[in-house]
């Protein structure tokens, strides 16, 4: 019978137990959160932007072209020798890029033998969002042209990356970018007609939602309104679903720091007015910090829940910071779960595989010490028929292996895994996101009273079908 992933694509799933019905507040958000782009759109107008700031500064790009294909979220930049990685768990490199080339195994082994992958070092950064596709094409590109004849300006691969951040900066801020996304809403957006039903889910079960985005209100009051106002019933508009609206909030700054507020007067021309007190329900706000939106909730609250796509600035420090609960949204899940499926008969191939090839393994590293220790005919016999079956299965593996580590990415394969370990992604979306899911509306299949409980870890000694955590 073959298996049908739809329903587990679209799950929710828990690190850590939460129980949705003592959420008092949900914050969202928006980008890549509540509204969804078609990545390859949006990140080539991104690319076409800051290539044309690039060149502004002088820099020879023009040619430069942008396939979305070939990068994917969860690498890391290495800002000494100019490559782009991808890690384990542990950070150790499994596979590493320098321009537009993959690293030979013996090439990486030489430079990264010795390496952990560390992302709190200033060697390392992390591609924590879609945003970064264009990122990793502008400086793969870069440190290609650069090591045929250095750049002007550039005196090192970590040049190339401030260079690459500056010209996004520009593309992002100047105004342009936007205002072509906000032209062409419907080439650039990806509409999810249950978001505004799962918002109202959770307004029933009495919750306050929040939104809050690092997007202006210029911005937000043009996007939202065409995501979502068609789904809502009646007179009413997307504004009727939140609580609160907080725009231009600086995350990850809103969340450690004490930013000023300021409260949006005239919303048709963007007027801001400095705001003291506290924070007033049905206001578009400027700004501001987390601090306030836990006094507006009350102390004897819960721990409210925050939802978003970035996994450093949303979902990172919020719980490093403030102990929120939180929840990733990672909609690249759902082609992973999908290929996972499509690749499961294979997979079980390959588990038995690898299962008979661990004790074809145990049984050669056996007679090799028999016959260290007796050179006896027979021992050499039996060691050589152990050896060739041992390459025999060496054999059936390498093609299903292989075809193992190009599911979701041809490169740089899994989001979640690398290799027979967990990535360096996952890591992080085990270390800090409470539960994680595809889209926000996956949410409403749990209902806001879903308790939402962890899967049991599982460790090198357990035993199979040991069991689950109650």
């Amino acid at each position: 019978m073959e298996h049908d992933s739809s329903a587990a694509e679209r799950g929710v799933f828990a690190n850590r137990t939460l129980n949705l019905r003592n959420v008092p507040v949900v914050g969202y958000d928006m980008d890549y959160t509540l509204i969804h782009y078609h990545s390859a759109e949006w990140e080539g107008a991104v690319f076409h932007y800051a290539r044309n700031a690039l060149e502004t500064l002088g820099q020879p790009v023009d040619d430069l072209t942008f396939d979305p294909t070939k990068f994917t979220v969860g690498l890391a930049f290495d800002l000494e020798l100019g490559n782009l990685l991808k890690a384990t768990r542990f950070g150790r490199v499994v596979r590493a890029q320098h321009g537009n080339s993959m690293l030979s195994y013996d090439e990486q082994r030489k430079a990264y033998s010795s390496t952990i992958v560390e992302l709190s070092s200033p060697r390392f950064r992390f591609m924590n969002t879609l945003f970064e596709l264009s990122r990793a094409s502008l400086f793969t590109q870069l440190v290609e042209r650069h090591d045929r004849q250095r750049l002007a300006g550039m005196g090192s691969y970590g040049d190339i990356y401030t260079a690459v951040d500056r010209a996004l900066e520009i593309a992002h801020n100047g105004g342009a970018l936007k205002a072509q996304i906000v032209a062409e809403k419907e080439r650039f957006v990806q509409l999810d007609p249950e978001v505004v039903a799962t918002i109202h889910d959770q307004r029933l079960a009495g919750k306050k939602i929040v939104l809050i985005t690092n997007s202006d209100w210029a911005y937000t009051r043009e996007m939202m309104p065409y995501c979502f106002d068609r789904y809502v019933e009646g007179p009413r508009t997307w504004r009727s679903l939140f609580d609160l609206v907080i725009v231009s909030a600086r995350k990850p700054s809103f969340f450690v720091d004490n930013n000023p507020l300021y409260r949006v007067v005239d919303e048709e021309k963007s007027l801001l007015r400095p705001h003291d007190g506290p924070l007033e329900s049905g206001h578009v706000y400027f700004g501001g910090n987390a601090r306030l939106v836990e006094e507006w909730i009350g102390t004897n609250s819960d721990d409210p829940l925050y939802v978003g796509d970035h996994l450093f600035g949303d979902v990172h420090v919020s719980k490093d910071a403030l102990r929120w609960r939180t929840a990733l949204i990672a909609r690249e899940l759902e082609s992973e779960i999908s290929d996972a499926a499509t690749f499961a008969k294979d997979q079980h191939a390959l588990m038995a595989l690898m299962t008979e090839k661990v004790a074809v393994d145990r049984q050669q590293a056996k007679l090799r010490l028999q016959r260290a220790k007796d050179r006896r005919g027979d021992v050499d016999a039996d060691y050589h028929k152990v050896t060739a079956h041992a390459s025999r299965l060496d054999e059936q593996i390498a093609p299903l292996a292989r075809a193992a580590g190009a599911l979701g990415n041809p490169v740089w394969g899994p989001l979640m895994r690398a290799g027979n370990d967990k990535s360096l992604f996952a890591r992080q979306v085990e270390r800090y996101a409470d539960v994680y899911t595809s889209r926000v509306s996956n949410f409403r299949n749990e209902t806001p009273y879903a308790y939402l409980r962890a899967a049991r870890g599982s460790l090198p000694h357990d035993l199979p079908n040991s069991g689950s955590a109650i």
